[in-house]
């Protein structure tokens, strides 16, 4: 879909380092403002490509590809997204997106006082067939913008009902080791929930790298995986590094089974 929601599976003070607002903001102002917030959900995360496509010139709209049009327009979303007590997530799938996109980010953030995160897919991953968005050109025109935000990298996937999905493997994590270990960021990776399992040892790595690194855990609509595999996810990984983007009924269910209700 065009919008999902990011929720944290423990304590609010205790993934607050793991944020990074638009403007350094006192961690004391940060944590008031997360415990406003109603709900379980943190962030709100938005598709936005440009209208007409890959290519297009149009303004940055809320649209998942294939879709190339919207009545739902970035500006007025950001415009009605500042009221909330929610952070935001901007998911780009194309790199002409990015800088119109954070041209209007930048017109708001005197409003903002909640954490921002930018994500596209640079690396190809298992399974992936999508196109991947240029790393450097991605992280330069982020970085000339919002130097301290935090950065949502991942790798292009897909996921096979009828056969074995291999997970992430070592060439793929080390590649992405390369490109983060220069960044000055918090940088979260986002993995698809059915693909983790097989690939602990390999994340575990990434993971030990630096401790500005933290997982999102998140599903696509028609994958198959259980809550146990949620749970072995949280038993193999710092649980105050770990974010999650997964759908109903196993969103319930894992909450149910940690005691989050």
């Amino acid at each position: 879909g065009v919008i999902s929601w990011i929720v944290q599976d423990s304590f609010i003070t205790s993934f607050l380092p793991y944020f990074q607002t638009l403007e350094q903001l006192d961690s004391l102002l940060l944590e008031h403002l997360f415990f406003k917030s109603t709900g379980d959900v943190h962030m709100i995360e938005a598709d936005v490509l440009l209208r007409g496509g890959k290519g297009g010139n149009g303004e940055p709209i809320m649209a998942h590809p294939p879709e190339t049009d919207s009545d739902n327009t970035l500006q007025e979303w950001l415009k009605e997204i500042v009221s909330t007590n929610k952070g935001i997530k901007l998911d780009f799938k194309s790199l002409e997106a990015v800088r119109p996109s954070l041209q209007l980010l930048e017109h708001v953030k005197q409003h903002l006082r909640r954490p921002v995160w930018i994500n596209a897919d640079i690396l190809p991953g298992p399974n992936g067939k999508n196109s991947v968005v240029d790393a450097e050109g991605f992280l330069d025109t982020v970085t000339s913008f919002f130097p301290d935000v935090t950065l949502s990298l991942g790798w292009t996937t897909g996921w096979h009902p009828d056969k074995h999905n291999k997970g992430y493997d070592w060439m793929m994590v080390k590649e992405m080791a390369q490109i983060c270990s220069a960044l000055p960021q918090h940088v979260t990776f986002p993995v698809r929930a059915a693909l983790v399992r097989q690939s602990i040892s390999e994340l575990c790595w990434l993971m030990q790298q630096s401790d500005r690194y933290s997982l999102t855990v998140w599903t696509g609509k028609e994958d198959v995986y259980s809550v146990e595999d949620l749970l072995y996810i949280r038993e193999n990984f710092d649980k105050s590094r770990v974010y999650y983007d997964i759908l109903e009924p196993q969103n319930s269910e894992f909450k149910k089974a940690i005691g989050v209700e």
